[in-house]
């Protein structure tokens, strides 16, 4: 851990209500002051202006439990530190790539060794997406063992995920059409934590506002709000039902992946005022090259349907940290613990492609150029931090 001086950029600090001019000083892991004209004694000065400095950036959605190789059934997922600290990511949360099974190789063998913070949701499924058969299949589903689990793992694991149950089949007496979501309540009511739910409504008996008015609870997570399968437009205009459930709490994350978001659904949407409350990646290996990229491409494809930096910066860092209850991440405020992101706004002609292969036509983008992790800097392309500066 250095003892660093961010000096000379543009502070974003949604949590503070700040966006400003300002230097920020780290020193042991921690956030030390923010404020105008700092000089500590004996701190690495690096220069960042012209840029932005942001809380470390949260991605409350991506699947980070690389398994090599992959089994038939299972999702490809990425390595969190080979993905994630480029992108500006310093807290990681893996959408019940693991259930209870898995979890604790999980916990050893990436949580407890990456570099980025990895945080998680249970998968109600015993063999979560290691197996994602498993999730079709609801004798795997044991909700007490599942909460069980998470309360064994305060802090790190943040709430229970239900996925991809029983899809384009028709339901029977062993595949009740809420089997998978009511288990996910049960164990998270038992755990005191929040659900996410990633769910398909392709037969009768399992309808969209259902699960957002009558399944979820106040403050549970709906992910893939874009995507193409939901009812977010009638006749052009958002659907009722959708502010109705966020008007009861209900909380909705992007989860952009490689199928669930399409520009059809999100450009009216955004235009009608009903916004994502996270910015997530749905990050794995099918979308790593697009249309995801990371969550900076992703924050810049809201910059172009026209939200503004404030609130996109908002959307990664204080916002999941309020649905996912997660004390002292997404701020700059002194004391907390000293995840910081330094980005580049920049203009220029750019593209943008969603799940379906449109193409959003845009001006700007936001670039990564730092990210400092407690402290220690994980990534620096451009060498902000050298030792040495050699002329030529």
């Amino acid at each position: 851990m250095k003892h660093l001086l961010l000096c000379g950029g543009h502070v974003i600090d949604p949590a503070n209500h700040l966006s400003e001019p300002l230097d920020v000083e780290i020193d042991d892991g921690k956030i030390v002051a923010v404020g105008r004209s700092l000089s500590p004694d004996h701190a690495l000065a690096i220069d960042v202006s012209g840029m932005i400095v942001t809380p470390g950036l949260i991605d409350m959605h991506c699947h980070c439990y690389p398994t090599f190789p992959f089994a038939a059934d299972s999702l490809p997922t990425i390595h969190p530190d080979a993905h994630m600290p480029r992108c500006g990511v310093t807290t990681a949360v893996d959408a019940g790539t693991c259930g209870w099974v898995d979890f604790p190789r999980f916990k050893r063998d990436v949580i407890d060794r990456a570099k980025t913070r990895v945080l998680a949701f249970l998968n109600i499924s015993d063999t979560g997406m290691v197996h994602m058969t498993g999730e079709d299949n609801p004798q795997t589903f044991h909700p007490a063992l599942t909460a069980e689990v998470a309360r064994a793992f305060p802090g790190t694991i943040v709430g229970i995920k239900s996925a991809h149950y029983w899809v384009h089949k028709p339901f029977d007496e062993l595949h009740p059409p809420w089997a998978s979501i009511d288990a996910m309540v049960r164990a998270a009511d038992s755990s005191g934590l929040p659900c996410m739910a990633d769910m398909q409504p392709t037969h009768p008996g399992r309808s969209y506002p259902d699960l957002l008015l009558s399944h979820l609870r106040p403050g549970d997570i709906h992910t893939h709000m874009y995507a193409p399968q939901f009812d977010v437009l009638r006749e052009g205009k958002v659907s009722d039902f959708l502010f109705e459930a966020r008007n009861r709490g209900i909380r909705f994350d992007l989860g952009h992946g490689a199928g669930s978001l399409v520009f059809r659904h999100a450009i009216p949407a955004v235009a009608q005022g009903f916004l994502p409350d996270t910015l997530s990646t749905d990050l794995y290996m099918d979308n790593v090259n697009g249309p995801v990229l990371g969550l900076t491409h992703i924050m810049s494809k809201f910059l172009c349907m026209g939200l503004s930096v404030e609130s996109v910066i908002a959307k990664v860092t204080c916002a999941p940290a309020e649905v996912l209850r997660l004390s002292g991440l997404g701020t700059l405020s002194p004391g907390s613990c000293a995840d910081v992101t330094v980005l580049k706004h920049i203009h220029e002609s750019v593209g943008y492609l969603d799940a379906e292969g449109t193409r959003m036509a845009g001006s700007e983008r936001i670039e990564c150029r730092m990210t400092i992790r407690a402290g220690d800097v994980l990534y620096d392309p451009y060498g902000f931090c050298a030792a040495h500066l050699y002329l030529i």
